[in-house]
């Protein structure tokens, strides 16, 4: 587990090819077909070396839920070790692996007239007030949601409008899908610098490979709008943005060529910003989670990463 950035795919190749493991994706936006660029999903050349599972396994317009990573997520361990081998799981979506290794809740599905009102609500009233109410009835829930994370503060409001029940009560009871502990790791920077910058040369590295093309190649397509859980991923979003202003200044033609580099670095800005929010927010989890192995990923090479999960990995044997 890590935090955006922070080096994941250098070290599970390297894992999985010492351990023989197959890599099984933990990621919200690596499902999705289409979503290459943005995502630093791993190449074709690294899914050669060696075997991935939950990459490209639906449409961006498809909902994916943690509840459908949890099913897909069984079935691929279950077939790993099937042919002898290690399931490595790797990725940053925190939600999904707590979901795989404590359950998930029985929750009320979606109430799709519930859920206008809210956004009504939250219209008239704001995201940070909802989850100011949302404190009020589910402490533990809202401290774990940003206030600015409106997707997951409605889903506790509905949960708990629906139920009387706080939505973090009933993720209480729950039970793991996993048949045996996991021994975890995470890969946590010492230094916050550090990542930032990984993360800035990581997004420069992506816009290099194409990733206004593949934003535009996205736009295209008739099923794929702004709102779609898939182009609210960190980058897409303002990539989204971004574009919806170039298209507005076609159409006025009223800009001239200085302005357009100030919109188009504007943008980069939000887009290395909310990245690094990201991170932050994956690392708030990571310290919540129990059993976790810190690797100082800033500190350690590659090499003496996997020395020291490998050694720890034995001694769990």
């Amino acid at each position: 587990m890590g935090p955006t950035a922070c080096g994941k795919t250098a070290l599970s190749l390297n894992l999985a090819k010492r351990l023989n493991a197959e890599i099984v994706s933990v990621d919200s936006a690596l499902v999705y077909r289409g979503m290459d660029v943005g995502t630093a999903k791993p190449s074709t050349q690294e899914r050669c070396e060696v075997p991935h599972h939950l990459i490209d396994i639906c449409e961006p317009w498809e909902a994916y839920s943690a509840a459908r990573f949890c099913d897909d997520a069984m079935t691929a361990i279950e077939q790993i070790h099937q042919r002898g081998a290690h399931a490595l799981l790797a990725g940053g979506t925190m939600l999904y692996f707590k979901a795989l290794e404590e359950g998930l809740a029985e929750l009320p599905e979606a109430n799709q007239q519930l859920r206008s009102s809210m956004l009504e609500e939250a219209a008239s009233l704001g995201w940070p007030a909802m989850h100011a109410q949302l404190a009020q009835v589910d402490a533990i829930a809202a401290a774990r949601i940003h206030p600015n994370d409106p997707q997951r503060i409605q889903r506790a409001m509905e949960v708990y409008r629906l139920t009387g029940v706080p939505m973090s009560q009933l993720q209480a009871q729950t039970t793991s899908r996993l048949s045996v502990s996991p021994v975890k790791f995470a890969l946590i920077p010492e230094d916050r610098a550090w990542l930032h910058r990984r993360i800035e040369q990581r997004f420069d590295m992506m816009i290099d490979d194409g990733f206004m093309q593949e934003m535009q190649q996205l736009r295209a397509h008739s099923k794929i709008t702004a709102q779609l859980p898939a182009m609210r991923s960190v980058g897409y979003r303002q990539a989204w943005d971004y574009l919806d202003g170039l298209t507005a200044i076609d159409d006025v033609r009223a800009v001239n060529t200085a302005a357009e580099n100030t919109f188009e670095n504007a943008w980069t800005d939000k887009a290395i910003a909310a990245t690094r929010q990201l991170a932050k927010r994956q690392m708030t989890w990571l310290r919540s989670m129990k059993g976790v192995t810190s690797v100082a990923c800033d500190k350690l090479s590659v090499e003496e990463q996997a020395r020291k999960i490998l050694a720890l990995v034995a001694a769990a044997d």
